[in-house]
Protein backbone atom coordinates (compact mmCIF):
# COMPACT_ATOMS: atom_id res chain seq x y z
CA UNK A 1 0.00 0.00 0.00
CA UNK A 2 1.52 3.48 -0.81
CA UNK A 3 0.93 6.60 1.01
CA UNK A 4 -2.11 7.94 -1.13
CA UNK A 5 -3.88 4.57 -0.46
CA UNK A 6 -3.26 4.35 2.78
CA UNK A 7 -5.20 7.82 3.10
CA UNK A 8 -7.92 7.18 1.02
CA UNK A 9 -8.80 3.72 3.38
CA UNK A 10 -8.35 5.64 6.04
CA UNK A 11 -10.32 8.60 5.31
CA UNK A 12 -13.37 6.12 4.70
CA UNK A 13 -11.89 4.12 8.34
CA UNK A 14 -15.18 2.76 9.86
CA UNK A 15 -13.21 0.28 12.42
CA UNK A 16 -14.68 1.76 15.47
CA UNK A 17 -17.29 3.55 17.25
CA UNK A 18 -15.63 7.80 16.10
CA UNK A 19 -16.81 7.22 12.85
CA UNK A 20 -20.33 7.64 13.51
CA UNK A 21 -19.68 10.97 15.10
CA UNK A 22 -17.22 12.63 13.25
CA UNK A 23 -17.21 15.02 10.35
CA UNK A 24 -14.13 14.39 9.03
CA UNK A 25 -11.09 12.00 9.43
CA UNK A 26 -7.93 13.78 10.22
CA UNK A 27 -5.21 12.04 8.87
CA UNK A 28 -2.45 14.52 9.40
CA UNK A 29 -0.53 17.17 7.28
CA UNK A 30 2.51 18.21 6.47
CA UNK A 31 5.53 16.17 4.66
CA UNK A 32 5.16 12.55 3.86
CA UNK A 33 8.81 12.42 4.16
CA UNK A 34 9.56 14.72 7.36
CA UNK A 35 12.35 13.51 9.47
CA UNK A 36 9.77 14.83 12.82
CA UNK A 37 6.72 13.32 13.32
CA UNK A 38 4.45 15.50 15.94
CA UNK A 39 1.69 12.99 17.62
CA UNK A 40 -1.22 13.81 19.45
CA UNK A 41 -4.07 12.20 21.05
CA UNK A 42 -6.95 13.12 18.54
CA UNK A 43 -8.88 15.61 16.67
CA UNK A 44 -10.80 18.60 18.75
CA UNK A 45 -13.15 20.48 17.60
CA UNK A 46 -11.89 22.58 14.97
CA UNK A 47 -9.94 20.01 14.13
CA UNK A 48 -13.04 17.51 13.27
CA UNK A 49 -14.73 20.52 10.90
CA UNK A 50 -11.54 21.60 8.84
CA UNK A 51 -10.02 17.80 8.52
CA UNK A 52 -6.65 19.26 9.47
CA UNK A 53 -5.07 18.63 12.90
CA UNK A 54 -3.56 21.36 15.58
CA UNK A 55 -5.52 24.15 14.11
CA UNK A 56 -7.30 25.67 16.55
CA UNK A 57 -5.64 27.67 19.64
CA UNK A 58 -3.18 24.82 20.99
CA UNK A 59 -2.36 24.19 17.03
CA UNK A 60 -1.37 28.22 16.65
CA UNK A 61 1.06 27.42 20.02
CA UNK A 62 2.20 24.63 18.46
CA UNK A 63 3.04 26.81 15.19
CA UNK A 64 4.53 28.87 17.17
CA UNK A 65 7.22 26.45 19.18
CA UNK A 66 7.91 25.30 15.78
CA UNK A 67 9.13 28.46 14.29
CA UNK A 68 11.31 29.15 17.21
CA UNK A 69 13.11 26.34 16.49
CA UNK A 70 13.08 26.55 12.53
CA UNK A 71 10.38 24.19 11.67
CA UNK A 72 7.30 24.60 9.33
CA UNK A 73 4.15 22.43 9.70
CA UNK A 74 4.11 22.32 6.04
CA UNK A 75 7.54 22.10 5.11
CA UNK A 76 9.65 19.43 7.25
CA UNK A 77 7.44 17.93 9.58
CA UNK A 78 4.15 15.63 9.72
CA UNK A 79 1.35 15.96 12.58
CA UNK A 80 -0.95 13.15 13.13
CA UNK A 81 -2.77 11.75 15.96
CA UNK A 82 -3.51 8.32 17.71
CA UNK A 83 -6.90 8.22 16.70
CA UNK A 84 -7.82 10.25 13.28
CA UNK A 85 -11.72 10.58 14.50
CA UNK A 86 -12.58 13.37 17.33
CA UNK A 87 -13.83 11.48 20.33
CA UNK A 88 -17.18 13.39 21.40
CA UNK A 89 -16.73 15.94 23.58
CA UNK A 90 -13.28 15.71 23.04
CA UNK A 91 -13.19 13.14 25.91
CA UNK A 92 -9.67 10.94 25.95
CA UNK A 93 -9.79 8.07 23.24
CA UNK A 94 -10.78 4.88 24.61
CA UNK A 95 -8.59 2.23 24.57
CA UNK A 96 -10.77 0.28 22.08
CA UNK A 97 -10.22 3.13 19.52
CA UNK A 98 -6.83 3.42 19.87
CA UNK A 99 -6.23 -0.15 19.62
CA UNK A 100 -8.36 -0.54 16.43
CA UNK A 101 -6.72 3.33 14.81
CA UNK A 102 -2.77 2.87 15.70
CA UNK A 103 -2.58 0.45 12.96
CA UNK A 104 -3.34 3.87 10.55
CA UNK A 105 -0.05 5.61 12.80
CA UNK A 106 2.04 2.42 12.37
CA UNK A 107 1.54 2.42 8.52
CA UNK A 108 1.75 6.20 8.69
CA UNK A 109 5.48 5.51 10.74
CA UNK A 110 6.58 3.02 8.15
CA UNK A 111 5.71 4.54 5.27
CA UNK A 112 7.33 8.11 6.06
CA UNK A 113 10.80 6.61 8.88
CA UNK A 114 11.04 9.32 11.24
CA UNK A 115 14.53 10.01 12.92
CA UNK A 116 12.17 11.32 15.85
CA UNK A 117 8.62 11.22 17.31
CA UNK A 118 7.65 13.85 19.76
CA UNK A 119 4.28 12.82 21.27
CA UNK A 120 2.40 15.61 22.44
CA UNK A 121 0.38 15.03 25.51
CA UNK A 122 0.36 12.32 28.20
CA UNK A 123 -2.00 9.88 25.69
CA UNK A 124 0.17 9.59 22.95
CA UNK A 125 3.54 9.32 25.26
CA UNK A 126 1.72 6.52 26.94
CA UNK A 127 0.08 4.89 23.57
CA UNK A 128 3.50 5.60 21.84
CA UNK A 129 6.62 5.60 24.55
CA UNK A 130 5.36 3.70 27.75
CA UNK A 131 1.77 2.96 29.17
CA UNK A 132 3.39 4.15 32.60
CA UNK A 133 4.89 7.82 30.77
CA UNK A 134 4.94 10.56 33.32
CA UNK A 135 4.77 14.02 30.97
CA UNK A 136 5.56 16.21 34.31
CA UNK A 137 8.70 14.20 35.20
CA UNK A 138 10.02 12.19 31.43
CA UNK A 139 9.29 15.30 28.92
CA UNK A 140 12.14 16.15 26.43
CA UNK A 141 14.21 13.16 27.45
CA UNK A 142 14.60 11.23 24.35
CA UNK A 143 13.82 7.25 24.25
CA UNK A 144 15.22 5.36 21.62
CA UNK A 145 12.36 2.49 20.26
CA UNK A 146 13.55 0.63 16.99
CA UNK A 147 15.77 2.96 15.54
CA UNK A 148 13.53 5.93 16.38
CA UNK A 149 13.93 8.71 18.80
CA UNK A 150 11.30 8.97 20.61
CA UNK A 151 10.05 12.21 23.11
CA UNK A 152 7.32 13.36 25.08
CA UNK A 153 6.30 16.51 25.89
CA UNK A 154 2.89 18.62 27.41
CA UNK A 155 0.24 19.28 24.69
CA UNK A 156 0.12 22.61 24.01
CA UNK A 157 -3.85 22.97 24.86
CA UNK A 158 -2.27 21.58 28.22
CA UNK A 159 -0.27 24.97 28.51
CA UNK A 160 -3.15 27.04 27.24
CA UNK A 161 -5.18 25.94 30.16
CA UNK A 162 -2.53 26.82 32.61
CA UNK A 163 0.03 29.33 31.28
CA UNK A 164 1.19 30.33 34.42
CA UNK A 165 2.49 26.28 35.76
CA UNK A 166 6.07 25.41 35.67
CA UNK A 167 6.40 23.70 32.55
CA UNK A 168 8.64 23.78 29.70
CA UNK A 169 6.95 22.57 26.45
CA UNK A 170 9.93 20.39 25.32
CA UNK A 171 13.52 21.06 26.39
CA UNK A 172 14.77 22.22 22.95
CA UNK A 173 12.18 25.29 22.66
Amino acid sequence: MNWQELKDACMNCEKCELYKTRTNVVFGAGQKNAEILFVGEGPGEQEDLTGEPFVGRAGQLLDKFLDYIGLERNTNVFIGNVVKCRPPQNRDPRPEETEVCIDWLREQVRQMRPKIIVCLGRISAQRLIAPNFKVTQEHGDFIEKGGILFMGTFHPAAILRDPGANRKPLKIF
